[in-house]
């Protein structure tokens, strides 16, 4: 890995019995691209068929079957490279990478190496209110192995290819992560990508996207150290988990004198620990060599620059467009685009509204009943339209902002239109400066001694505000309450 990193930030070192340590992270994502159809075949990409009921000739191996390649797939990685601010390169290679495995049947994986489709490029993070550039070294385009299993019966191991040959993006970063919460920052931030280009689901429980972990360790300033590769960790969680215990790992071997080894390791979240898998091959020990079977792989630069035409608005430039549209904070606006069905629910919501408003109903009270009940925003029992209407309600002061969450309660439970729920329940909120002046003296003769002490010390006035509220059932206008509160008793 080369090092292109600044001088260690004091925060990310990781302290050791004999001094300071600065953690080195590279990440090599493997996405599965989004096609119906297999990367060199017309198999189904389907999850969940029963075993070898998506495998065509070439996926299994035949004698004489040959790939042919994908259109689609090809497009999907050339708009993940437009997505991360890659160059484009028009002229690529597929190889043979070549190593001997039950669930790789044709003895080798088809990828690219020296000559990937997708070169430099980069992907800012934001940690600890920090922008950090993280640089992507490449993105190859490769045909995934099948499965092994191994737990269905103790003496044999059987062979599902039902992923064999379905299409996967390889993205590389440069080893500029520092911190387990810097990668966690990245991965969560190259999957929004991913997701907002429709190029991969990102769906990890699946396996559609997980992670290869490079980790190795130094002093600040030092050279790089050796690294190992964790392989295959299938959540941001875990990402996070397996970069301590194996640079911790690492730090204990070299203070006690000890040197670390190059290796592929696993990560065991339940004992929370790696362990080796294997020597760490190098490049020449897959004996890569160009595929025969296919054609070096040529793009017209018209056909890039009609997939970059229509690109969706990304998520850097969404957040960018939400502070300056709607006046939020970079952190609302961070929380709003990290979906992309999130931040269309918002703008939703917000058009034609004050999107301060809109943003802290969207992620205080619905994100927040969403986490609650376990649902996804594609599931939201509130829609965008219901929610606008609870807002336009509270904008014309029809009801104050106590009364609208009840509204929105009703909404999540019955589902139906806020003005209606409103005018039926008879909700609306009391104007009449008659009405609540009598509900204020009401509350301020039955409470003298609370009048005495309120005069003394200012801040009680809330106590007032409540109990005027409460005594309205939470309909009389609150700025009206605190009007005639401030004004009859001289504060």
């Amino acid at each position: 890995m080369q090092d292109r990193a600044k001088a260690a930030e004091p925060g990310n070192l990781v302290s050791g019995a004999t001094g300071d340590w600065e953690i080195v992270v590279g990440m090599e994502v493997h996405a599965q691209v989004s096609s119906r159809a297999k990367l060199f075949s017309g198999a189904s990409t389907e999850f969940g068929g029963e075993p070898n009921s998506h495998v065509s000739l070439v996926d299994a191996a035949m004698p004489g079957m040959l790939p042919v390649i994908n259109e689609g797939c090809i497009a999907q990685a050339v708009r993940t490279g437009l997505g991360l601010k890659a160059a484009i390169n028009l002229r690529s290679v597929f190889d043979r990478k070549n190593y001997f495995y039950p669930d790789l049947p044709q003895g080798y994986q088809i990828s690219q190496y020296k000559q990937p489709i997708v070169g430099e490029g980069e992907v800012a993070i934001d940690v600890d209110g920090e922008t950090l550039a993280v640089g992507i070294e490449r993105l190859h385009l490769e045909q995934d192995a099948g499965k092994s299993i191994h737990d269905q019966h103790p003496d044999y191991t059987y062979v599902d290819l039902n992923r064999s040959g379905v299409a996967l993006m390889e993205i590389v970063s440069k080893p500029d992560l520092r911190s387990a919460r810097q990668a966690q920052a990245y991965v969560t931030k190259l999957r929004t990508i991913l997701r907002y280009l429709g190029t991969c689901d990102g769906d990890m429980e699946k396996g559609n996207l997980r992670a290869d972990v490079n980790v190795s360790v130094r002093r600040p300033g030092e050279p790089l150290g050796t690294r190992c590769e964790i392989k295959n960790v299938n959540s941001i969680r875990f990402i996070g988990q397996a970069i301590e215990v194996e640079a911790r790992r690492q730090i204990d071997i070299v203070e006690n004198g000890g040197e670390i080894v190059q290796e592929t390791r696993l990560f065991d979240a339940a004992k929370g620990e790696t362990r080796s898998m294997r020597t760490k091959e190098e490049a020449h020990d897959y004996r890569y060599f160009p595929d025969p079977d296919l054609l070096p792989l040529e793009l017209t630069q018209e056909w890039v620059d009609a997939l970059e035409a229509d690109l969706p608005e990304l998520p850097d430039q969404k957040k960018g467009r939400f502070v300056e549209e709607f006046g939020l904070s970079p952190y609302d606006s961070d929380v709003l685009v990290a979906e992309r069905a999130a931040a269309d629910y918002f703008e939703e919501v917000a058009a034609g509204r004050d999107g301060k408003l809109a943003a802290n109903w969207v992620i205080n009270e619905l994100f927040g009943r969403l986490n609650k009940e376990g649902l996804d925003i594609e599931h939201s029992p509130v829609s965008a339209a219901q929610l606008g209407g609870i807002l336009d309600l509270i904008a014309s002061k029809t009801i104050s902002g106590k009364i609208a969450k009840d509204v929105f309660d009703i909404v999540w439970a019955e589902g139906g239109v806020p003005a209606e729920i409103v005018e039926k329940r008879g909700l609306k909120q009391v104007t009449d400066i008659g009405a609540i002046e009598a509900a204020v003296d009401a509350v301020i003769a039955a409470n003298p001694d609370k009048v005495e002490q309120v005069k003394a010390k200012p801040t009680m006035l809330g106590w007032f505000v409540g109990q005027v509220m409460k005594s309205t059932g939470g309909k009389a206008n609150p700025a009206a309450v605190n009007d005639l509160l401030k004004r009859k008793l001289g504060i």
